[in-house]
């Protein structure tokens, strides 16, 4: 059987250690990484990966997008899919920034505790590139949403490209820089995900001592000060009061297993594509 060969096409000048050995754990043979890669490099990169082995043989390569800008790596994919033509094709997955593996994580623990589709999920920093996968996410499964930016030109942005790809989105688009602002997005909400920059509090104690009767409650933020005061980032399943708490590391997990079985799922075919949506029904295949 020809070897398992996964060609990672990393935005960032250096290719991710992180996404390597990820890669090699999942039981890729060889790894062939390219970095500072552009939409205009894809093209040659591409025609190596599927003009070399036979058209029955081409599920054994397959292609990750990586690297810390996700917007970049958003465009590399399109170039991907573009380039691939007929039986030439090969598997590819985005995963830049570990967006979609983390924005699944997040909102499969959430759905552990509430029933999604009757609940109201306020987003902090829901405009960064974890931020809209969550939303996105949250609406496949019918959940109402609270979008929690610094700007709401920005947050309404972001709204209609959910909405674009996921119709029924019921997004409310609120600035949540001052606590009037974020009280509002939190009254009737049962579940908070935060997910901003490295760093930043977005949720206070004193205020969620307001909020006692969240259901759950998700912090992404690893690096100090965490985004939601109390919640410490090895938080998993964690109740304080009423509500179930993570940190980031307490859904790095989850995380880690839907990375580990997506990469392994990509030599299963030579057509697939996994975006945010399609990682996140392999999320809650796992999670059946």
């Amino acid at each position: 059987m020809p070897a398992k060969i996964l060609v990672c096409l990393d935005t960032d000048p250096q290719p991710s250690v992180f996404d390597g050995v990820v890669a090699v754990d999942a039981g890729v043979d060889h790894l062939f990484r390219h970095g500072g890669v552009t939409p205009a490099d894809v093209q040659n990169l591409v025609y190596g990966a599927i003009f070399t082995r036979a058209p029955d043989e081409l599920n054994n390569t397959a292609i990750f997008v990586g690297g810390s800008d996700v917007s970049a790596g958003e465009k590399v994919l399109a170039a991907v899919k573009e380039t691939c033509f007929g039986p030439m094709r090969v598997s590819v997955m985005l995963d830049s920034n570990g967006s979609n593996t983390t924005a699944a994580a997040a909102v499969i623990a959430a759905g552990r505790h509430t029933d999604l589709s009757q609940s109201t999920v306020t987003v902090l920093a829901g405009t960064g590139s974890v931020g809209k996968r969550i939303l996105l996410m949250l609406a496949d499964d019918g959940a109402r949403m609270r979008l929690g930016s610094r700007s709401l030109e920005h947050a309404q942005q972001v709204a209609e490209e959910v909405r674009h790809k996921a119709p029924n989105a019921v997004i409310e688009c609120m600035v949540t820089t001052d606590e009037a602002g974020l009280r509002k997005s939190l009254d009737g909400a049962n579940v908070v995900i935060s997910s901003g920059p490295p760093g930043v509090e977005l949720f206070p104690q004193r205020v969620r001592d307001d909020y006692p009767n969240l259901d759950v409650a998700i912090d992404l933020n690893a690096v100090p000060p965490l985004g939601i005061e109390g919640i410490e980032v090895v938080d998993k399943r964690v109740e304080q009061g009423s509500t179930i708490c993570y940190g980031a590391i307490g859904v790095g997990g989850t995380k880690m297993k839907i990375h580990h079985a997506a990469i392994a799922k990509l030599f299963t075919a030579n057509d697939l594509v996994f975006d945010a949506t399609e990682i996140y029904e392999l999320g809650k295949e796992l999670e059946a």
